[in-house]
């Protein structure tokens, strides 16, 4: 693949990224001045001291700064509707550094009316901008892809979290009224429980054939246990696993419950929890 098909990611191009790349070359560009002296700066005012030498610097930086952000901030909206080559970006960057030392070129001669030929002075301000802002570029770039890379890793390990606790919300433990572990059912094999005087017995699918288990405790325990588990109460007598449930339907006897396998009896829906759980089973305000 070319470098020409090869397309920057989109991260070098956000907002954060951008104002990085910015500041950062900044502060670079600053301290070069100052510990290199480029050009012979330092004796183009005479008898100038170091601090008024390095506000002087800072002007010429800040000035120069908004080249960069001039253009950074048009490749910001340009990549929003094209997607930017490699070829095309390292362009840019020269782009950049060819208008830069044009700037640091015609600074001494216009601004501090320094006696020097335009040609050799902007050979080099190309060389010297080139460290300035190559430098700071490779360095910041490299910073970026670590960044991304650790987003990702951080992205990749919350959904490895998430799935580890969908898995172990797979299995649904069940304890007696003493909190003793009784039974651990997977999710996908529980359909209902039904109240059974003192205990409750649940029903679930085990070897093809649905099976009960009696568990001495309350269908309210039970609700309160596994309130964010998809199990609803649609009756005093029952809790439903809504993920198993395939139709509600009207009879003459008013509403019930289907579900998605055969041989698993209907469960009604009585009048004191039809509206409840409608709401809790489709997500949408239902009138009682």
């Amino acid at each position: 693949m070319s470098s020409s098909e090869i397309k920057i990611p989109r991260y070098i191009n956000s907002k954060k990224n951008i104002v990085t790349l910015i500041l950062g070359t900044a502060v670079f560009a600053l301290l070069f001045i100052n510990v290199f002296q480029p050009f012979n700066s330092r004796l183009w005012v005479e008898g100038i001291s170091d601090f008024k030498y390095f506000l002087f610097s800072s002007l010429i930086i800040l000035t120069a700064m908004c080249v960069i952000a001039i253009s950074r901030v048009v490749m910001f909206y340009y990549a929003k509707k094209h997607d930017i080559s490699l070829f095309s970006y390292v362009i840019w960057i020269f782009a950049e550094i060819l208008a830069m030392s044009f700037f640091f070129t015609l600074f001494p001669i216009f601004a501090l009316n320094v006696s020097v030929e335009f040609g050799e002075l902007y050979k080099q301000a190309i060389s010297y901008t080139c460290l300035i802002i190559l430098f700071p570029y490779i360095i910041l770039l490299l910073y970026f892809e670590l960044e991304e890379k650790n987003r990702i890793i951080k992205m990749l390990g919350a959904v490895q979290s998430a799935s580890q606790n969908e898995n172990a919300n797979a299995q649904m433990s069940f304890v007696d009224e003493k909190g003793e572990l009784r039974l651990v059912v997977a999710a996908e094999s529980l359909y209902y429980i039904e109240a059974s005087d003192n205990y409750v017995d649940i029903h679930y699918f085990n070897k093809g054939r649905l099976v009960s288990f009696l568990l001495r405790n309350s269908l309210k325990n039970i609700e309160k246990t596994f309130i964010d588990r998809k199990l609803l109460r649609c009756h005093r007598s029952f809790i439903v696993n809504s993920n198993k449930v395939k139709i509600i339907r009207k009879t003459e006897d008013g509403l019930c419950v289907d579900f998605d396998c055969e041989g698993v009896p209907n469960i009604p829906i009585s009048k004191t929890y039809s509206s409840r759980f409608l709401e809790q089973f489709s997500g949408v305000n239902v009138d009682a």
